[in-house]
């Protein structure tokens, strides 16, 4: 389909989109490609910070429940947001170490 489509002009949104960003200058997206291995690690890193994230919100709603004091409340809410960010940042450490093997 692809063959069809050049032969007659079209094109899909795709390609104009990068069409469009290199007349304004900007590079195109790297086409990386990775062994099935590979993805299947990024995956799996991706997958365990997604399950570490849901554990530590509900965990967190769970000690909201229980705290009616502000000060408290807004120590907690500071701690959630603490180890979120630290799960995210190991995650994309994680995948650019992952990256950067294949």
């Amino acid at each position: 389909m692809a063959a069809k489509d050049k032969t007659t002009g079209m094109k899909s949104a795709y390609e104009l989109a990068l069409e469009r960003m290199e007349k304004q200058g900007i590079e195109r997206p790297r086409e990386e490609t990775f062994s099935d291995e590979a993805r299947e690690q990024i995956a799996e890193a991706r997958r365990k910070a997604e399950a570490s994230l849901a554990e530590l919100e509900i965990l967190h709603k769970d000690r909201l429940k229980t705290l009616y004091d502000p000060a408290k409340r807004q120590e907690e809410e500071e701690e959630y947001l603490r180890d979120r960010r630290r799960i995210e940042d190991q995650r994309e450490r994680k995948v650019e170490e992952l990256r950067g093997k294949a």
